[in-house]
């Protein structure tokens, strides 16, 4: 008996052990190279989730993540802080090193890339001119080099503080999203180490100087080293101070070995913190140990969804590959603030919120609850030291707004999903602050631009930049305040801002176009209509273009930030009005209408699947009781759209929006950020599996799921008839087992209980 029970027992621990190893490889399904290629502009370096360190190539000074695919841009360094997925200017690309062989006594350094092996935690390339293998992992706050040299050549390694992102061919301070280099430092402290800063202003929020401090230590000495400052290159001078110019250092190895290794702190407080940071977390010199050590940080992120075994390689490198984008930003930064005091979380690169408030935040929030509470505390410390809640940040830096102050979403979806340790009565405070004090000159840095118009007219009116978006999503952001005012009782909050909450209407124009009615159009201080928009000086006469429904006045007339509305027309904004979509409908001359409105959207190409506020758009079908169009329409767009291919994002990730929309998809689900649900859709995976931070699991199962059977005929939750198109957050958290009947054709599922509008809610 006891021989059969430890027989049981060693089947046992076999099995858990196989279950262990076979879910431990989910980071196999991760590639960084998805969206490396076409608009998708990701950081492809290894990094840890929200890491703070991203060291990578750089070989396009444009590039927001320094990298370029094209084989014929050199690299010309490895720098330690990146982003990922973004627009506009580049940002970051501090603290350059570059191993070398050949000429010793040239600044300048680059080599024609080889080979690239590149997977997480991990990147490789063969440096062609001289044949040096980099590698490189990281942890959070330090990166880590080995350098293979080829046998008998010249070793040296180049630390260029002068070299990062976004530096304008033909110096000029106030470019506008341009880098301008401040200062830099640097010290040789022994013959294995050397330490120093960058300090650099401007970039994509055009903000002020922030600096990068240093610490590089070597595994083995350097014999000779030189520095330079200016391009002046001198032998053997240990200090170069900060004077305003460039600097950086030449260093010399003997060739005892072919082997070189490099860690790399990084702070933004102070070269001996960057030192510390190296010995947290990185205290040895085993590059496989401290490449595992970041792979099993993602494992554990990873593990919180298991989809079914059976679905293709492509689809679930596709999901882990979104999920892995989704928390490379905002970057975790606490301890390294060096505004105010380090003993609270703080995070920045919000990169924007604008992009992120719809699908990253919400998806972070169902996988790891506890990191959502502590970027949300984040975003209340910026409140409490700079006066305004991000919109966007970089650099310890607010700026620039985009649109609305889409904080307010964030901490309602927070609220509303119930995440506890969070201060909302400070939170609805700082909504306030946004909602009621113009922020004069820093429009682009915070707060709400037009403020005074919203609050005096119930509109922005063309006297502003961005007047109908801004329009559109104040709305929601005053939904989303008064949200939270009702949940800790603050009634007269409440009253003013649901109300204010309608204010969208007062841009809605009675005007056809392309057989629908009713869009958000421009509309002067004096309650007027605007039908044209003054484009250019030709011949000395000024020109004007009608404002239609499809208009773009941007950047043809326009600059980019300057049109009505930012990068969209008003077909597609028009359709964002997320929380209350029932009078949208209403609006739009009814469902049948309505559903006329969304197909021609799609079918006439007026759809832009990389634009955020489209994101919420094909699942508007569910509104209508159609939930089975919204699944063709998410389909279509994902089978036409998205691949595992290295172009396989739509458009700039922008800190992973556009991933997590797709991951979101692949389950099934999509939630409407600042509410409390979300909407079900037909799934990708026949089962997903959400692993909870409170140990409970929600099972998603699509029973009989096919290429054929694509529709869902009926829904049960926990074993009961679920006759509705929607899930509340809180079904999730409870755990229990949503189980969708699938089949060839479309059925009456969802046809009657719609999702929640504010026009349908009891005030």
């Amino acid at each position: 008996m006891m021989k059969q029970n430890q027989i049981k027992l060693g089947l046992l621990i076999f099995t858990l052990c196989f279950a262990f190893v076979a879910q431990a490889q989910l980071h196999q399904f991760v590639d960084p190279l998805i969206g490396s290629e076409g608009l998708g502009n990701v950081f492809i370096g290894p990094s840890c989730p929200y890491g703070m360190v991203k060291p990578g190539p750089d070989n396009d000074v444009s590039s927001n993540s320094g990298y370029s695919s094209d084989p014929a841009k050199p690299i010309y360094g490895f720098s330690q802080v990146h982003v990922s997925g973004t627009g506009g200017g580049p940002k970051y690309g501090n603290v350059s090193v570059m191993p070398f062989s050949g000429d010793l006594e040239a600044i300048d350094q680059e080599s024609v890339k080889g080979e690239e092996q590149v997977k997480l935690g991990y990147y490789s390339v063969m440096l062609q001119n001289w044949g040096i293998q980099t590698e490189i992992t990281t942890s959070d706050r330090a990166a880590f080099y080995h350098f293979s040299y080829q046998p008998g050549n010249k070793q040296a390694v180049k630390i260029d503080l002068g070299k990062f992102l976004g530096e304008p061919n033909i110096p000029n301070p106030d470019a506008r999203e341009a880098q301008q280099f401040v200062g830099s430092e640097i010290e040789i402290i022994s013959e294995t180490e050397v330490r120093g800063y960058t300090r650099i202003r401007g970039g994509w929020n055009n903000g002020s100087a922030y600096t990068v401090y240093f610490t590089a230590v070597f595994d083995r000495p350097f014999k000779q080293f030189s520095t330079w400052k200016n391009d002046q290159i001198e032998a053997g001078r240990k200090v170069r101070i900060d004077d305003g110019g460039k600097t950086g250092a030449l260093l010399y190895f003997d060739s005892s070995s072919d082997d070189l290794q490099l860690k790399i702190g990084i702070s933004f407080v102070s070269s001996l913190k960057a030192h510390e940071n190296i010995n947290a977390e990185i205290p040895h010199w085993n590059f496989q140990q401290a490449l595992t050590e970041t792979q099993e940080k993602w494992e554990r992120i990873l593990q919180r969804v298991e989809v079914d075994q059976d679905a293709s390689s492509e689809l679930k490198t596709m999901f882990y590959t979104g999920l892995y984008h989704t928390m490379l930003m905002p970057v975790d930064r606490t301890g390294e603030n060096p505004k105010w005091e380090n003993n609270s979380p703080y995070y920045d690169d919000f990169y924007a919120i604008w992009d992120t408030y719809r699908s990253s935040s919400p998806l972070i929030t169902l996988l790891t609850p506890s990191r959502q509470i502590a970027i949300v505390n984040a975003m209340l410390q910026i409140y409490k030291r700079d006066g305004y809640l991000p919109e966007a940040r970089s650099g310890n830096c607010n700026g620039r707004t985009q649109g609305g102050s889409n904080a307010e979403v964030v901490i309602a979806d927070a609220f509303v999903k119930g995440l506890d340790g969070i201060n909302y009565k400070l939170a609805l405070e700082a909504m306030l602050k946004d909602a009621t004090v113009p922020p004069g000159g820093n429009e682009e840095k915070e707060g709400r631009g037009g403020l005074t118009d919203y609050n005096r007219l119930g509109y922005v009116s063309t006297d502003f930049v961005r007047a109908g978006n801004r329009t559109l999503e104040y709305a929601y952001d005053d939904y989303c305040l008064a949200t939270v005012a009702r949940g800790i009782k603050r009634k007269g909050e409440y009253w003013r801002f649901i109300k204010q909450s309608d204010n969208w209407q007062n841009l809605w124009r009675d005007i056809d176009d392309h057989g629908s009615n009713g869009f958000i159009m421009p509309k002067d201080a004096h309650g007027n209509w605007v039908d044209s928009i003054q484009c250019d000086a030709s011949n000395g006469r000024i020109t004007y273009i009608p404002y239609t429904p499809v208009a773009q006045d941007w950047p043809i007339c326009v600059c980019w930030w300057c049109g009505f509305f930012y990068e969209a027309s008003s077909w597609e904004y028009s359709l964002s009005v997320p929380h209350d979509v029932a009078t949208l409908v209403e609006k739009s001359g009814g469902k049948k209408a309505f559903r006329k409105r969304l197909d021609t959207l799609y079918d006439k190409g007026l759809y832009n699947v990389a634009n955020e506020p489209s994101f919420l758009s094909p699942n508007l079908y569910h509104w209508i009781g159609r939930p089975e169009l919204s699944s063709e329409r998410i389909h279509q767009i994902i089978d036409e759209n998205y691949n595992s291919s290295h172009s396989g994002i739509p458009g700039n990730d922008d800190s992973g929006a556009m991933s997590s929309w797709l991951a979101f998809h692949l389950i099934g689900l999509y939630p409407n950020a600042g509410q409390s649900y979300y909407l079900i859709n037909a799934p990708y995976f026949e089962k997903t599996v959400i692993h909870q931070e409170n140990g409970k699991d929600f099972v998603i199962l699509a029973k009989n799921r096919s290429p054929k059977n694509k529709y869902i005929q009926s829904a049960e939750l926990n074993g009961k008839d679920f006759p509705k198109a929607w899930l509340e957050h809180q079904n999730i958290v409870m755990g229990g087992t949503l189980i969708l009947e699938m089949g060839p054709a479309p059925s009456k599922w969802g046809a009657e209980l719609l999702p929640p509008s504010k026009s349908d809610q009891e005030l």
